[in-house]
């Protein structure tokens, strides 16, 4: 159902991929394809397709698992590409960057603790009938 925390979890796991689209649009990485802004939209794609397939606990611990896998090599870009950066006078802030694929892979780990949570409730009134 959607009334349920981990579609909360979920939704903050995309509010996070759209920061990360908004404050990531003039990254070098790749030459001229914007590589994050393709990442950030199909992060937000996985997001809405796993909060609508609530009926399908499954697919939704799936669905957050490539959310996560993608998080965690996007977060290892914008880290290796943090740290080859000069931080001298033509580029004196690094940004915060990291910060929204950090902060989305812990909703939706939080979210599917939540799903499998409520996967075993579904086992257990099913036991019982």
């Amino acid at each position: 159902m959607l009334q349920r925390i981990q579609t909360v979890w979920m939704f903050l796991a995309i509010i996070g991929a759209i920061f990360l689209f908004i404050t990531g649009q003039d990254f070098p990485l790749f030459g001229p394809v914007p590589f994050i802004s393709i990442v950030c939209v199909a992060l937000v794609l996985f997001g809405f397709i796993s909060i609508l397939s609530y009926k399908n606990r499954k697919r939704q611990i799936l669905l957050n698992h490539i959310s996560i896998f993608i998080n965690a090599l996007l977060l290892g870009l914008l880290a290796y590409w943090l740290l080859n950066l000069s931080g001298g006078i033509d580029f004196p802030e690094k940004g915060i960057e990291p910060i929204f694929p950090l902060l989305s892979i812990i909703c939706l780990f939080i979210a599917n603790l939540f799903i499998r949570k409520d996967d075993r409730l579904v086992k257990s009134v099913d036991r019982l009938r």
